[in-house]
C-alpha cells in the first residue's frame, strides 16, 4: 500500500484532462500539479510537518481535483504530530499560505477583501475539517493503547491478590488443621501407646488390636503432616525417608502387597528418583500405594502391573489391573481425589478409570522439580484476558474514540464525485451565433441553463461554455438576479 495512495492521487488530479470542471491550466501545469499531490501523499505518513505547507502551492493553479485530495493530505499529516501546539501552528501557517496563493487565480475587479475573504473560507475549509479529523483519530490510538495497559495492569493484579487469597486460605486452613486434629491425634497416639503397654502384661489377647490403634494414629499423623506441607504457602522441610518415592521404595511396595496375596508386578525404566523433588518422590509413593490399596479392596484377584517411567524430567505412572473375578466393593473415591488434587498442586496431570479392556487403571504424570507455589502463584496472575481489539470499529467505539470526525472528509469525496458525473454528462458547447445573440440585461439565466446547463463554474462565480468551433476558446458568462450581467469570451 506504500505506492497505491500516492498512485491514486495522481489519476486524481489527472481528471481535469477529461473532466474539466472550470478552465484548466496548461496539461502540462495539470500534470506537474498531479505529480505534486501524489508526491505529498506519500510525504504525508512520514514527514507530516512538511507536508502540511507544501500543500498551498497547489491552490494557484485551478486544478480543483489537486485541491480536494490536500484534505486526505491534511488528514494523514495530522494524526502524526503529537504535539498540539506545534500541530496548531502549522494549520495556522498552511492557511495563510493557501489564502496567499488563492489569490493568484483571482481574475475580477472584485474588492480585495472580498477575494482575500473568500480565498481565507477556502483554506479554512480544506485545512480546518481534515485536519481536526486525523488530529481526533491521531489522540484515540495513544488513549486506547493507554487503557489497554491500565486493563492488563489491573488484570495482573486481581490474579495476584486471588492467588494471594488462595495461599492465605490454605495457610489458614493447615493451620486450624494442625490446632485441632493434630492435637487430637497426638492424644489418640499418647493413649494408644499406653494402652498397648498396659494390654501386653494383663489382656494379651487385645495386645495387638491396641497395637493396631497406636501404628493407626502414628500413620494419621504422618498424613496430616503431608497434607499440610501441600497447604501450606511455604512448607516447612519434612523428614522424609529417603527412598521415599524411589525404586526401592515402590519395589516394597509391591513386595508388600505380593505377600498379602496379591498377583503384581513392577516395570521400572528410566533413572532413580533419589535427586528429584520430594514432593514428586512423595507423590510417586502415594500413587502407587493408593492404587494397590484399590486393589487390595476392590479386586483382590486380578493380576496387576505397576508402571513407573522416568524420562524428559518427568516421571509418568500408571497402575493397571484386570477384571477381577469377584464382587467389587464401593469405593468414595475420595483417595482418588485427593491424588489428583496432589497431582495438580505439582503441575501434573491425573486420570483413574476403567479402560477399554476392562479392570482399572490410575495414571499420573508429574514434573521430577514443580515450580514452589510463589512461582505457581506468578504463572497463574500471567494468565490474564487477552486485551480487546483496539481495531475493531463499532459505533459506539467510532463516536467514543474521536473517528466521527472522519466523516468530515465524506462532503469533500461526496462533492468530488458529484462535479465528476455534472463535467461529463453536462453538454457546455456553445455555437458563436448563440454567443451573439445573448443580450446583457435581458437574457435570463433559466434561458442559458434549460439549453447548456450550468457549464463549467469558475471561483468568480461565473459559468464558462466551450465553444464548438475552438476548444481553446470559452464564452465566459456571469449572472446577477437571474440576469446576465456580462459576456465576453476567454482563453484559459
Amino acid at each position: 500500500m506504500r505506492f497505491v495512495w500516492p498512485l491514486l492521487a495522481f489519476l486524481v488530479g489527472l481528471v481535469p484532462l477529461i473532466a474539466p470542471l472550470a478552465p484548466v491550466p496548461h496539461p502540462l501545469l495539470t500534470i506537474a500539479t498531479a505529480l505534486w499531490i501524489a508526491a505529498l501523499v506519500w510525504l504525508a505518513p512520514r514527514k507530516p510537518e512538511w507536508a502540511l505547507p507544501l500543500t498551498a502551492p497547489l491552490f494557484a493553479v485551478n486544478n480543483l481535483w489537486a485541491m480536494a485530495t490536500t484534505a486526505f493530505v491534511m488528514f494523514a499529516a495530522s494524526r502524526r504530530i503529537p504535539r498540539l501546539g506545534r500541530l496548531w501552528a502549522l494549520l495556522g501557517l498552511t492557511v495563510v499560505l493557501q489564502t496567499g496563493f488563492s489569490l493568484f487565480l483571482v481574475r475580477e475587479s472584485a474588492p480585495f477583501w472580498e477575494n482575500l475573504l473568500g480565498a481565507f473560507a477556502g483554506a479554512v475549509f480544506f485545512v480546518l475539517f481534515p485536519a481536526v479529523s486525523g488530529m481526533l483519530l491521531g489522540r484515540r490510538r495513544p488513549m486506547v493503547r493507554l487503557l489497554q495497559e491500565r486493563n492488563e495492569y489491573l488484570e495482573r493484579a486481581r490474579a495476584l491478590t486471588a492467588a494471594s487469597a488462595r495461599s492465605e486460605e490454605r495457610a489458614h486452613i493447615a493451620g486450624e488443621m494442625h490446632d485441632m486434629l493434630g492435637h487430637r491425634l497426638s492424644l489418640i497416639s499418647i493413649h494408644a501407646g499406653a494402652l498397648e503397654l498396659a494390654t501386653a502384661t494383663k489382656a494379651p489377647q487385645l495386645h495387638d488390636q491396641a497395637e493396631l490403634i497406636r501404628t493407626t494414629s502414628s500413620l494419621a499423623m504422618a498424613e496430616l503432616r503431608e497434607i499440610l506441607g501441600v497447604l501450606r504457602t511455604n512448607p516447612e522441610p519434612e523428614s522424609l525417608d529417603e527412598d521415599t518415592g524411589t525404586r526401592s521404595d515402590i519395589a516394597a511396595l509391591v513386595e508388600s502387597s505380593v505377600n498379602a496375596g496379591i498377583t503384581v508386578s513392577l516395570d521400572w525404566s528410566g533413572d532413580d528418583l533419589h535427586g528429584a523433588d520430594p514432593r514428586t518422590r512423595r507423590a510417586v509413593h502415594r500413587v502407587v500405594r493408593e492404587a494397590l490399596t484399590n486393589v487390595h479392596k476392590h479386586a483382590p484377584h486380578a493380576r496387576t502391573r505397576v508402571q513407573v517411567a522416568v524420562q524428559g524430567g518427568r516421571a509418568r505412572i500408571q497402575v493397571l489391573n484386570g477384571p477381577s473375578s469377584g464382587t467389587p466393593g464401593k469405593g468414595t473415591r475420595r483417595g482418588l481425589i485427593g491424588l489428583e488434587e496432589r497431582v495438580g498442586l505439582l503441575g501434573g496431570s491425573f486420570s483413574a478409570g476403567p479402560p477399554l479392556e476392562g479392570g482399572f487403571r490410575v495414571a499420573a504424570d508429574v514434573p521430577l522439580h514443580p515450580a514452589t507455589q510463589a512461582e505457581q502463584s506468578v504463572a497463574e496472575a500471567e494468565e490474564v484476558p487477552p486485551p480487546l481489539a483496539a481495531e475493531v470499529l463499532t459505533v459506539p467505539r467510532v463516536v467514543g474514540g474521536g473517528c466521527l470526525g472522519m466523516l468530515a472528509l465524506l462532503p469533500i469525496a461526496g462533492a468530488l464525485i458529484v462535479l465528476l458525473l455534472f463535467a461529463l454528462l453536462n453538454p457546455t458547447q456553445m455555437n458563436a451565433p448563440y454567443f451573439d445573440s445573448l443580450r446583457v440585461g435581458v437574457t435570463s439565466e433559466r434561458e442559458i441553463i434549460d439549453q447548456f446547463g450550468v457549464g463549467q463554474l469558475g471561483v468568480d462565480g461565473c459559468s464558462r461554455f466551450q465553444t464548438s468551433h475552438n476548444a481553446q476558446l470559452y464564452y465566459k458568462l456571469c449572472f446577477q438576479d437571474g440576469k446576465l450581467t456580462s459576456k465576453e469570451q476567454e482563453r484559459p
